[in-house]
């Protein structure tokens, strides 16, 4: 009607059309709103864009909208979900992983100290550990992680080769010599053989730390690590590299410099926030009971 009104009048275009003539001019009469609401949408998609880029294109709009949150963009969440969805921007979605776990015979597990309780009121009280593979041409490239439940900081990491009990040692004395584990801190692991193994156990020990194990073939008790792996595949997005060497400094990139420093996580208390931020505020309660 707007583009026909020229050549013939507002009132026989409404009646042919069964329009009202005064819904017409409320319409006419809000275009320059629409068009003001569509440019704001077309700039906050411009700045969505930017921050899924940042984000390796793994976030979605929980994150999304947090960190638009932080940057004190007032915004509505629905209205991100909204535009991101009408400009097919998504977050990563998980996939199953196979398991590495082999159950080591003749060996005594340790008991479940967790019982699938995957919380910690400070760092250095509860780590998680699991063991992942990547593929590259040269062949697999395994990786070993110690998880701090009250931060989810990646505390310690080692790649190798093989999957032998030396690779989880490693990782773990990676996590001693980093963070500050408690006496008597819990390390939660599976019953695969590289943790039921005499190495891990002499080095636990010896450190003054408890050894904790899930039930063999149960995922969910030792969820919060398998997680972190999964996501990792994820958000990492490469399926095969063409050598060891690319592979470990992909991985070392995505989780020094993004996981552990850039990656927001929702803290059940303090909202979204990295894992270096939640265990920067853990020092700061520390410091000021002290």
């Amino acid at each position: 009607m707007e583009a026909e009104k020229t050549t013939h009048g507002v009132a026989l275009l409404c009646r042919l059309l069964k329009v009202a003539r005064s819904s017409f001019y409320t319409w006419l009469a809000g275009e320059q709103a629409r068009t003001a609401r569509k440019a704001a949408d077309d700039a906050l998609a411009h700045e969505i864009t930017v921050l899924h880029i940042a984000s390796k294109h793994t976030y979605g709009v929980p994150r999304i909208h947090a960190e638009l949150c932080r940057l004190e963009r007032r915004v509505n969440r629905k209205r991100v979900e909204r535009i991101m969805r009408e400009r097919n921007i998504a977050g990563i979605t998980r996939r199953r992983r196979r398991s590495l776990t082999r159950p080591a015979k003749k060996t005594v597990p340790a008991t479940d100290l967790l019982g699938r309780d995957f919380s910690a009121s400070a760092p250095g009280q509860r780590l998680v550990g699991d063991i992942t593979y990547v593929a590259s041409d040269e062949g697999w490239l395994y990786l070993a992680t110690w998880l701090d439940l009250a931060t989810r900081e990646i505390v310690g990491y080692s790649m190798a080769d093989h999957h032998r009990a030396s690779l989880v040692v490693d990782a773990l004395n990676m996590a001693v010599g980093r963070s500050d584990l408690q006496p008597g801190c819990i390390v939660h692991s599976d019953r695969g053989s590289e943790y039921t193994s005499n190495e891990l156990r002499c080095e636990i020990g010896q450190l003054g730390l408890r050894q904790s194990m899930g039930r063999t073939g149960s995922c969910y008790d030792n969820a919060a690590a398998e997680s972190f792996l999964a996501l990792l595949k994820e958000e990492i997005g490469t399926r095969h590299w063409p050598d060891r060497a690319t592979a470990r400094s992909e991985i070392f990139a995505f989780i020094e410099t993004f996981y552990n420093r850039k990656r927001l996580r929702k803290h059940p208390v303090w909202g979204y926030l990295t894992p270096l931020e939640i265990r920067q505020r853990h020092e700061q309660g520390h410091a000021l009971a002290a």
